[in-house]
């Protein structure tokens, strides 16, 4: 196996409401990340996702645990500063609103070469407007709207300027938070073919993030399933769709659509009763007890730990 070139150990951000009201987002996750693997964490609005994809990006910093590339706390300030060149250039994001991350002032040339200015960075092909160039042409953008700015550019356009823009910088670690959920569908699978034919020429890992779980399916190497701030199950993409364990990722996949008729007469659909907690106040042991329906006495009373079964893990009391 690759060797791990993102570890997440015990992750805990929370934010704080006032003067004694606390949102806690992300509670002690704990996750690993192969080079040139792509791992997809899925969950409800509200489940994390994209805070764990913040602090791993150091746009917010957590008030626990650790975070680990290629072996260095970016947590750490001393450990940040001391690789902040490399940790910088190494690692990307693309945003799920392209419209407000994209400078609606700047043409798309100045808007992909702009990492390598920041960087100082040679451009590979002795110019940035002809690197520009090059990465437009990648992500099957034409030349033309090399001069154009982001107002006059589609939804779908303007992702694929936002990932030229981090392609620009030959990243190891491409993080995609939720880049396809403002577009329309059909546009949505462009993006992801496009995504995914990227990973496999330039072996990029990535940190996927959707609330789709057949979307993550196409793209994804491992899942990991987010619930009000804590992962619940993690494992390989086909072995968790062909046999989920926990209630929540059951009850997930249950909702996602089939295209046979007769397999989708014949699924029984789990519907959750309740509505999800809020992480201002959630409930004691299991985060996901009070739509179970499986929860008992220990469920309320104690928090399940992450355990491993046949290579795959699961934070349950019912499970094993």
């Amino acid at each position: 196996m690759a060797e791990p070139l993102l570890e997440v150990r015990g992750l805990t951000h929370a934010f704080p409401l006032g003067r004694r009201a606390v949102l806690r987002a992300v509670d002690h996750v704990s996750f690993t990340l192969r080079r040139g693997e792509v791992l997809g964490l899925v969950g409800e609005s509200g489940s994390g996702k994209s805070t764990i994809a913040r602090c791993v990006m150091n746009l917010l910093r957590p008030q626990s645990g650790q975070i680990l590339y290629r072996g260095i706390d970016i947590c750490d300030r001393r450990a940040f500063r001391a690789n902040r060149r490399t940790l910088q250039a190494e690692r990307q994001i693309i945003f799920q609103d392209s419209g407000s991350s994209l400078n609606g002032r700047m043409r798309m040339c100045d808007i992909i070469a702009e990492p390598m200015r920041i960087q100082h960075v040679r451009p590979p092909r002795g110019s940035y407007r002809a690197e520009a160039e090059f990465q437009m042409r990648y992500v099957g953008l034409d030349a033309g709207y090399l001069d154009k700015y982001p107002g006059e550019l589609s939804g779908g356009q303007r992702q694929r300027v936002a990932i030229a823009r981090a392609l620009s910088m030959e990243p190891e670690l491409l993080v995609a938070d939720e880049p396809v959920a403002s577009l329309d569908v059909s546009i949505q699978a462009q993006i992801i073919n496009l995504l995914k034919n990227i990973q496999k020429e330039l072996g990029i890992a990535y940190l996927f993030i959707a609330h789709d779980l057949s979307m993550v399916k196409h793209i994804s190497d491992r899942i990991g399933v987010m619930y009000l701030g804590h992962l619940v199950e993690e494992g390989d993409s086909k072995e968790l769709y062909a046999n989920p364990m926990h209630p929540y990722t059951k009850a997930l996949l249950s909702a996602v659509p089939i295209p046979d008729p007769l397999v989708g007469k014949s699924r029984k659909r789990i519907m959750l009763e309740g509505e999800l907690p809020s992480p201002i106040n959630p409930p004691s042991g299991c985060p996901f007890r009070t739509r179970c329906p499986y929860a008992n006495e220990k469920c309320a009373n104690e928090m399940p730990k992450m355990k491993e079964i046949n290579g795959r893990k699961v934070a349950c009391h019912m499970v094993g």
